[in-house]
């Protein structure tokens, strides 16, 4: 296996955190916290580099609130000092680990994304479905409790299979051990941008799995829901079992009892908030419902345009029509 060619002192150099600062602070640079921290930028810059340079650096304390997106999320944002480190490591792990992917695991990904992954759903339905001339039957499964679920040794032992440099090891056991959800060693935080690559990085190890050893074919992930398509449904039926062994005995992660099923392409599948039939699909009612109440509360140009924009992905003229007028 080919590995990280970058070592530490590229991750911290004063270069690269300068370049993470420059990166970190589009569209925030109003925040109070980014302010304080841009008014002694240099001095804040080589500190770190120093504590870094010298192990001493440890990462802070995170600061909790929820939102709503669109069920209630636990976020935790970590300082603006931590934020900036988090982007000096995406920035020189990011391009390794992409390439390591499968080409259709679509969340946090360069080039890739919601929009790319519904098309590819399309795509896949229309093959297996031979353009809607055989039956398309879809797995759809989803991961209970994913980020708080995440096994920090797991996830070490992974990242050590891929890095040599034992420094680079020692500083992302310091990111991932400064958050625990419900029992220490386990669960990442959502704010943290490291976290984004993190789970990829982890559930990579599903991807290798599903595309190699069962050799599936007709696969899309997005961050932890996924579909499988197939002419078969006993087929389909017999993958749930190996698909729950694996996600135990080797990440300790569990499906979520309540959001695995399979259905028919015809019946409409539900995937990234819209319902999937054979030549259209439907902005999903609930998707629907909010968009109207956030554009009733405040339905600024803006984002009146993100919404037209979203509504172009699909079957959404009525909608299109109700906004502009």
């Amino acid at each position: 296996m080919t590995q990280l060619l970058y070592n530490f002192f590229h991750i911290i150099s004063t270069a690269n955190l300068l370049q993470a600062w420059q990166e970190f602070i589009r569209g925030k640079r109003h925040k109070p916290d980014v302010q304080a921290f841009q008014f002694g930028l240099m001095d804040n810059l080589f500190q770190l580099n120093h504590e870094l340079k010298n192990h001493a650096y440890r990462h802070g304390a995170y600061k909790a609130f929820k939102i709503n997106d669109p069920k209630p999320r636990d976020i935790h944002k970590a300082s603006v000092r931590d934020r900036v480190l988090h982007h000096a490591i995406y920035r020189k792990l990011y391009p390794y680990f992409h390439t390591k992917f499968i080409a259709d695991s679509f969340s946090c990904r360069i080039g890739k994304g919601t929009h790319k992954a519904l098309n590819r759903f399309r795509a896949f339905g229309y093959q297996v479905s031979r353009n809607d001339t055989k039956q398309c039957w879809i797995l759809k499964c989803d991961i209970r409790k994913f980020f708080a679920s995440i096994d920090h040794q797991i996830l070490l032992n992974i990242l050590a299979q891929h890095i040599a440099d034992p420094d680079i090891l020692n500083l992302l056991r310091e990111i991932i051990a400064s958050f625990h959800s419900t029992r220490l060693g386990v669960g990442l935080p959502l704010g943290n941008l490291t976290s984004q690559l993190l789970v990829n990085i982890y559930l990579n190890e599903l991807d290798q799995f599903l595309k190699h050893e069962l050799r599936i074919k007709h696969y899309v992930r997005y961050a932890d829901d996924f579909v499988i398509f197939s002419r078969d449904q006993e087929y389909l039926t017999k993958l749930i079992p190996k698909i729950s062994t694996f996600l135990q005995t080797k990440l300790k992660l569990q499906l979520h009892p309540h959001k695995v099923s399979i259905k028919t392409l015809a019946s409409g599948v539900d995937f990234l908030g819209w319902v999937h039939f054979p030549d259209h699909r439907v902005l999903r009612k609930a998707t629907r419902k909010r968009m109207l109440a956030k554009l009733q509360e405040n339905g600024n140009e803006a984002r009146k345009q993100s919404y037209l924009g979203m509504l172009g992905w699909g079957n959404g003229w009525k909608l299109v029509q109700r906004m502009r007028i």
